[in-house]
């Protein structure tokens, strides 16, 4: 099968890092393509090389055999390239149609045409099988439907060459599914596909082939990734075996240390119970739309609910009040990284200690030798890889910030941990980290509660796991009696009846 795209002797150098060296690798119409390898492999990098977002530092790019130097993004445009990039290109405060057909609106006599745009969005948004207003502003859509928009945007742009950038890293199993419906249909019309995913189950199933970054090198191709395993992945990913990326340990759970008495509010479709134990994890698992984050933010206060009680180690915490919940040792990790977990144009030093300075002050002034000296031994503790505190956190892979996040809160005393999708966009070698630092912390007396829409995560992390669906827990699955088979069956819509309580 000949091949159409080219990256040749590929290479991009960064301030102190060399991003890519001499990467070369192609694609053929019709294949779907993996990229594969942990945060900060290069695979980033070369997609955005590809979107004309970077040139490259050496090397060259072909398309069809023909070289091409993109300049800018509209370059890339021109030539039926469409990358979904994992941190979503989306104008907030637009509408989804408008968002949609950015640069492409139909217009007539310099006016728009309202009614030709709305029906072109529609149109592309029924084709993934989304039921989303197209009048909507995308800031307030959930994370999955955002994603969604994004995939619809890059299908509007009627590309050749489609580059996936994590795409299911927010979506449900219905809209990986229909997702992977399209990929297979843009396949056999001849396209090209490139496709990232740190879920391998993902590239078994709709890639062809694949290649492995380590360093920004190619230290590895599949070309039928059908006559590869897991394991191989794996090693050739991080340069080891990971033999059990979950590693489950079993604890004996201690006394309550979050109780949760007839909470109501956004989210919520019935009164919910429910206690999570000291040195405990219980996973809360349910498809989107399940109301898994909105229970995170009424139990740390970033929502206000309608009626419940709150006890954090037998002691009432009035809902509602995030500084009251942080203040008492209840936190959260949000979903969203950028948007709610980081303050992107800080530094990793201050990202840390934006919890701890009410902590660390003296006398009500800061002290920079104290926070500095605190940034260094977390660091340390949380392997974060930084060239130092004062590097900028929005430089970070993804699985870096969020254990700076991490850090942020076990600077102090934390009684229960609220984790919202802590691993989402995360790769193999940094979430093994991840879970590490979850069950050290659990051993430590520390009770976790996790919320993923990863279901071998829930079976392979937690003591027990606690389902969601349609805004109201439905099961109390203890880890021995945890299958993917009887979480589905409680998970998906009007299986079994809602539980009182858990």
């Amino acid at each position: 099968m000949e091949a159409y795209l080219r990256f040749v002797g590929v290479g991009k150098r960064f301030p102190g890092v060399e991003a890519l060296c001499n990467v070369s690798l192609e694609v053929a119409a019709g294949q779907v393509h993996a990229l594969v390898g942990e945060n900060g492999a290069g695979k980033s990098t070369l997609l955005k090389i590809l979107a004309g977002v970077y040139p490259p530092d050496a090397g060259r790019l072909e398309l069809g055999g023909r070289p091409v130097v993109f300049n800018s993004p509209q370059d890339a445009i021109a030539e039926g390239v469409a990358v979904i990039h994992q941190e979503l290109q989306l104008v907030p405060d637009m509408s989804v149609a408008e968002n949609l057909l950015l640069g492409r609106m139909p217009h007539r006599w310099g006016w728009l045409r309202s009614r030709a745009l709305f029906s072109a969005a529609r149109a592309q948004l029924v084709r993934l099988g989304e039921a989303i207003d197209p009048a909507c502003a995308v800031r307030r859509l959930p994370i999955a439907h955002r994603q969604m928009v994004e995939i619809a945007k890059a299908l509007a742009s009627n590309a050749c060459i489609f580059a996936f950038d994590e795409p299911t890293s927010s979506l449900s199993q219905r809209e990986t599914a229909k997702l992977f419906d399209i990929i297979r249909e843009l396949a056999a019309m001849g396209c090209v596909i490139l496709y990232v995913s740190h879920r391998l189950h993902e590239i078994f199933e709709i890639c062809d082939c694949a290649t492995v970054l380590r360093d920004g090198r190619c230290v590895a191709s599949f070309p039928d990734i059908a006559q590869a395993s897991s394991d191989e992945l794996v090693s050739q990913m991080v340069g080891r075996r990971i033999e059990d990326i979950y590693a489950y340990r079993p604890r004996a759970a201690r006394e309550p240390a979050l109780e949760v008495e007839g909470l109501t509010g956004p989210g919520l479709s019935a009164p919910l119970h429910l206690t999570v134990r000291r040195g405990e994890i219980v996973a809360l698992f349910g498809l989107v739309g399940a109301g898994r984050s909105q229970l995170l933010y009424l139990l740390a206060g970033a929502a206000r609910p309608r009626a419940g009680a709150l006890r954090l180690l037998g002691r009432p915490l009035a809902p509602g009040r995030p500084a009251d919940a942080i203040r008492a040792g209840l936190v959260l990790c949000p979903e969203d990284r950028k948007k709610s977990g980081i303050f992107p144009s800080a530094s990793v030093q201050e990202n840390i200690h934006l919890s701890a300075r009410r902590r660390r002050g003296r006398f009500g002034f800061l002290s920079e030798t104290s926070e500095r000296h605190n940034a260094e031994a977390c660091v340390r503790r949380f392997n974060i890889r930084v060239s130092s505190p004062a590097q900028k956190i929005a430089n970070l892979s993804g699985g870096n910030q969020q254990k700076c996040i991490l850090a942020r809160w076990l600077t102090g005393d934390v009684a229960v941990l609220l984790l919202d999708e802590p691993t989402r966009g995360i790769d193999v070698g940094a979430r093994s980290e991840i879970y590490a630092i979850i069950q050290n912390l659990a051993e430590a007396g520390v009770g976790i509660l996790l919320a993923t829409s990863d279901l071998p995560e829930a079976l392979g992390l937690a003591d027990r796991i606690l389902v969601m669906r349609q805004g109201r827990l439905v099961g109390d699955l203890p880890h021995a009696e945890a299958t993917e088979e009887a979480v589905m069956r409680l998970a998906l819509p009007e299986t079994v009846p809602a539980m009182a309580s858990v």
